[in-house]
């Protein structure tokens, strides 16, 4: 059986953020509440991006660093993503495209709430697994844009950001263990989205399920993988973060069960020591829905302490509910190929947005409505953030929706190419 496991991997969360106190404040929140949700800062996408551009922007990067042979060599796109842009079309199709992959290419999209990036990224694994043909790669993107819901306390939480993966028998980031996966899945009403514009569903519960599939994923691991051990079997921990604190809240109902009359003092320090590195990202971009685990990921071999070889548990949660809990091994390469990526500069260099800039970006994004047939962008309507953050890099942003079809450009400089 050959090894298989992610390549390489990188993220784009956005060119600007809001800081999440000032957010509080400005809507009338208890400000007491944010030790609780634990986050420091959230990205906002433009109102010319969508799932589509951030997707590409993730990607490009990756796709760029290949040969021509090995870009022919991808046999597979998958996109991840329940911010979908039509009922039909996958906005798989548009990624291709603009990434100018081989036309030899299986490509669609992926709905399971936050698990849809999980499920595409073990069906890639499966097929590179079973390619007959060495060097086989499969392009895995989960993709979304949260709509806010303002003058809640989801609305600070709420992210916009992709992950890319390239998943081949070369597993330079992480290498998956074989037949190491646990599931848990049942129908629960926890969230939902009943239209483009809305989403709805009972918090609480879904803090419940998340807890409940946390520890059914892995006790069905632990079925599997032989003296599998929630706390000694892994060295870091990476999970599902729709924000910080409720990954804290999970670990400490996980552990509280699985190692019975454990200190409270134990279970916070294992926290820090295991998930600490993972929510930093989070912490700074909000809940990007299918990608969230994958930000954990990546967060977690830019920031820990990883000096050997070691394994990571992950685990996948979407509402509706499935779950996944896995195993990968990294190793100090896979630290230094995510890190050249240079995922915390791009995070550290987004523009800092004021609440008037925010709710007119808000306004604007809310201008194109789901199943627009004719719309065009006024790229140049918010030129304090495009003219400095577009400068000397090239980004993809939706110009144009023309009898449906979604047109997009390049800027550099904040203008289109």
């Amino acid at each position: 059986m050959k090894q298989v496991g992610i390549e390489a991997i990188n993220a784009y969360c956005g060119e600007t953020y809001v800081d999440v106190p000032t957010l509080f404040a400005a809507r009338g929140l208890d400000d007491s509440r944010i030790g609780n949700l634990m986050m420091a800062r959230k990205s906002v996408a433009l109102h010319c991006e969508d799932a589509v551009s951030f997707a590409v922007n993730a990607a490009k990067p990756i796709v760029d660093a290949l040969t021509e042979e090995e870009r022919a060599s991808i046999e597979l796109l998958i996109v991840g993503t329940e911010s979908g842009v039509d009922f039909g079309k996958s906005l798989a199709t548009y990624v291709h495209d603009h990434l100018g992959l081989p036309r030899s290419c299986r490509l669609f999209e992926t709905k399971q709430a936050c698990y849809s990036g999980t499920a595409a990224l073990q069906m890639a694994a499966a097929v590179v697994a079973a390619s007959p043909f060495e060097g086989a790669k499969a392009l895995v993107i989960s993709s979304d844009v949260a709509r806010p819901v303002p003058h809640t306390y989801v609305e600070p939480s709420q992210g916009a950001g992709a992950m890319a993966m390239l998943v081949s028998d070369r597993p330079v980031v992480a290498a998956f263990d074989h037949g190491a996966n646990g599931f848990h899945s049942y129908e629960v009403m926890d969230t939902c989205r009943p239209d483009p514009e809305r989403e709805a569903g009972d918090t609480d519960l879904s803090l419940l399920t998340y807890i409940d599939c946390l520890k059914g994923s892995f006790a069905d691991y632990a079925r599997k993988v032989e003296g599998a051990d929630f706390v000694d079997t892994f060295d870091l921990l990476a999970m599902h973060t729709p924000f910080p604190g409720m990954v804290k809240g999970a670990h400490r109902a996980a552990l509280r069960k699985l190692r019975r009359g454990i200190s409270p003092q134990a279970v916070e320090d294992d926290f820090t020591t295991r998930l600490g590195a993972a929510i930093q990202y989070p912490q700074q971009v909000g809940n990007i829905y299918a990608g969230t685990v994958f930000l954990a990921l990546a967060s977690t071999l830019d920031n820990a302490v990883i000096d050997r070889e070691k394994r990571i548990g992950v685990f996948s949660y979407g509402s509706g509910c499935a779950s996944e809990f896995y195993s990968v091994v990294v190793t100090p390469d896979s630290q230094r190929a995510v890190r050249a990526m240079g995922i915390r500069e791009a995070l550290d260099a987004r523009y800092r947005l004021s609440m008037q800039e925010y709710d007119e970006l808000l306004a604007a994004t809310a201008e194109l409505k789901f199943g627009d047939r004719e719309f065009t962008f006024d790229l140049d309507r918010f030129p304090q953030i495009t003219k400095e953050r577009f400068t000397g890099g090239r980004r993809l942003v939706l110009e144009a929706v023309r009898d449906y079809h979604r047109e997009y450009v390049w800027l550099d400089g904040g203008a289109a190419r």
